[in-house]
């Protein structure tokens, strides 16, 4: 169920969907990508990072996917990736990221003038 959207996310929430934006991940790699994203300045434990995927699964911004076992392993792995909601809701984010860039480019070029 989609859930009213309030800007801004927490670093943590725009790290995890920007990870989520190109394809599914499961828990680790969400993780990993996490810390290269962010130059590793979020490192997410598992535990944050459990239960922001479940807040984000009932505001309705991902979906979690079945993903086989591979070769070795007994369980099969949780897979995630973006809704189109948690899509727009990235988007949204980035748009109000890249005003308050421009907001800030544009005073900068004002006070060296």
């Amino acid at each position: 169920m989609e859930q009213p959207v309030q800007l801004p996310l927490t670093e943590t929430t725009y790290f995890i969907l920007l990870s989520l934006s190109p394809k599914p991940k499961h828990g680790y790699a969400i993780m990993k990508d996490v810390q290269a994203l962010s130059d590793g300045r979020i490192i997410l434990s598992t535990g944050t990072l459990y239960g922001a995927l479940k807040r984000l699964l009932d505001q309705g911004w991902i979906i979690r996917l079945e993903e086989s076992a591979p070769k070795g392993n007994i369980r099969d792995r949780k897979v995630y990736r973006l809704s189109e909601h948690g899509q727009r809701v990235l988007k949204d984010e980035v748009a109000r990221l890249n005003k308050l860039l421009t907001a800030a480019d544009r005073r900068m070029v004002e006070e060296r003038a």
